[in-house]
């Protein structure tokens, strides 16, 4: 039997990001050695399947696409203060793996999981009041250029009136999301 790129992907980078996305829930951080050990595994697979690369279809090259996408899509939130580095980091290991276009929709399923979830947890908590004058903050903090990358309205800075997100949990499920959409929808092999 030929074990292809996706079916490994599918062995190695789906119980690497579960296990982040564990760790991130339970600690609220994702641990840097992991981040750089899901991304030196991508881009070695990448390099071994693809080479440099490969037309669009993968390679080293092809990685680092998905890395720079992964860091482009949340490197304003964190520097707004709005989410930790780990999930950037994760973000970016992830387009190791999956290239420019799969990351980016994994980031896309990923933000509306997460949007979900975040309106899921106001409501269940009673937190509506909290999280409507928290937004007020924040919409505060980005009229101004010195205050909207300052840790004013941070998500650090709401204390007991907010609740912080696991961000890695929404990425891993949206990753998880379009890695078995495209799978078995035969779109990777």
């Amino acid at each position: 039997m030929n074990v292809g790129y996706w079916e490994i992907t599918l062995a190695l980078l789906v119980p690497g990001i579960l296990y982040a996305s564990w760790i991130d829930y339970a600690q609220r951080k994702v641990p840097n050695w992991l981040n750089a050990l899901i991304a030196v595994t991508g881009l070695a697979l990448q390099g071994s399947y693809f080479g440099w690369y490969d037309h669009g279809v993968g390679g080293v090259g092809w990685g680092l696409l998905g890395l720079a996408v992964g860091f482009a899509v949340l490197i304003v939130p964190w520097l707004m203060h709005g989410m930790g580095a780990g999930d950037v980091k994760l973000m970016m290991a992830i387009g190791c793996w999956l290239g420019p276009w799969l990351t980016l929709l994994s980031f896309a399923a990923g933000a509306i999981i997460g949007g979900i979830s975040a309106i899921v947890m106001i409501l269940s908590t009673g937190r509506a009041v909290h999280a409507y004058t928290n937004l007020q903050t924040i919409m505060t903090k980005m009229r101004r250029w010195d205050t909207t990358f300052g840790e004013y309205g941070g998500a650090r800075t709401f204390g007991d009136t907010s609740q912080l997100l696991p961000y890695g949990v929404p990425l891993t499920a949206g990753t998880l999301g379009i890695l078995f959409t495209y799978y078995a929808g035969g779109w990777l092999s």
